[in-house]
């Protein structure tokens, strides 16, 4: 725990809660954001640092060979991808300026939302106990609104819960037939059990309604580097979020980091797999608390449920904080019913993740003693 007065601790905490980064300046354990703690490995540190007065001397390329070198990661047409700062840009032209009516289930990543302007967006609502994505319903009120974007987020934030293939796979062919594009964000899909084969990046030549958006963020754990991408077939959308990028919308480190991820390939299968690993002890140790309904995770992060008669997740989410120096994410103001129940923990290393499930299980019960 940090040595702080009890005011100075809240007063950290409101300010963190505001934040959209910068964490590691406050020495916290951050189990709040969602990236890969095993990857990039040291030798491209090593790289970055040997070539550290070049890139920040010099402009970095343009979109095309920045496309070129996602197309040779992915194994993907360059003609088809998009190379965003952040897939956060690309959401922005996407939900702000092309589409007339969006549709998204929620909860989900707030942002497809937020950047849209007031009354285009429809909300599509999974329900509990599973929360589950009943792709035709999802479909027929597409239809009936008149949609022409869809999203959908596998696995979802916050839920951590994957959309099987087949059904989005039915869920593009009856939006295909009403002009409907479908944009699948997959940023999570490295941690989800077979994501390679869930993926569907193979799809995209076949359906011109089909955009495949990641943040390369989470799973290949650059977080400060800002790279994201969209891969589609449709020209005109390509054309259309390509003309709202400026001409460098990526730094020289993004550049860097787009040269030699290919190198490390087997490193980050390697690194996902930790992941995984390390987020099924998380699953298994928060499944142990009782009072907390813990989700079958599909992602690097967990969602859970906290009893009606536990702390709420904004309460839960202080403690942690002030008294263990610990941060996670509680729900409250996600579009979901009771969302001051629900809280997201993000997995890290095994001797973390076991802290802070003792943690939360000892704040817990010293609230029912």
């Amino acid at each position: 725990m940090l040595a702080a007065a009890p005011d100075s601790r809240e007063q950290l905490y409101e300010a963190i809660c505001h934040q959209h980064g910068g964490y590691w300046r406050h020495h916290f354990v951050d189990h709040a954001y969602l990236y890969n703690l095993y990857f990039p490995p040291q030798p491209f540190f090593n790289q970055l640092t040997k070539h550290i007065h070049e890139l920040v001397q010099n402009y970095p390329v343009g979109q095309e060979i920045l496309a070129g070198l996602v197309g040779d990661l992915i194994a993907q047409s360059p003609s088809n991808i998009i190379v965003g700062n952040g897939a956060a840009e690309l959401i922005k032209i996407v939900s702000a300026h092309l589409a007339h009516r969006l549709i998204v289930p929620v909860p989900s990543f707030n942002e497809y939302a937020n950047a849209a302007p007031p009354g285009q967006v429809v909300e599509f609502h999974l329900d509990p106990p599973t929360f589950q994505l009943n792709v035709d319903q999802f479909a027929a009120e597409a239809i009936r609104c008149k949609a022409d974007v869809a999203v959908v987020v596998t696995p979802n934030n916050p839920t951590s819960i994957r959309v099987p293939k087949v059904d989005l796979m039915r869920l593009l062919q009856k939006l295909a037939q009403h002009n409907c594009i479908l944009i699948v964000d997959e940023s999570f899909l490295d941690f989800a059990p077979d994501g390679h084969r869930q993926s569907l990046e193979g799809e995209v030549h076949r359906y011109p309604n089909l955009a495949i958006l990641k943040s390369m963020s989470k799973a290949y754990g650059i977080c400060g580097l800002r790279i994201g991408y969209m891969l589609t077939a449709n020209a005109s959308l390509h054309a259309h979020v390509s003309a709202g990028l400026h001409i460098w919308n990526l730094n020289g480190f993004a550049e860097a980091f787009l040269r030699a991820i290919s190198t490390f390939r087997q490193e980050f299968a390697e690194s996902c797999r930790k992941v995984r690993s390390d987020r099924d002890l998380l699953f298994k140790e928060l499944s142990l608390i009782e009072g907390v309904t813990v989700f079958k995770p599909d992602a690097n992060f967990v969602f859970c449920r906290l009893s009606s008669q536990a702390l709420s997740g904004p309460e839960l989410t202080r403690r942690l904080f002030i008294e263990h120096n610990i941060y996670i994410k509680h729900c409250q103001g996600k579009t979901l019913p009771e969302s001051e129940r629900y809280i997201r923990v993000a997995s890290r290393t095994p001797s973390e993740n076991q802290i802070i499930a003792r943690t939360i299980r000892d704040i817990l019960v010293s609230e029912t003693t």
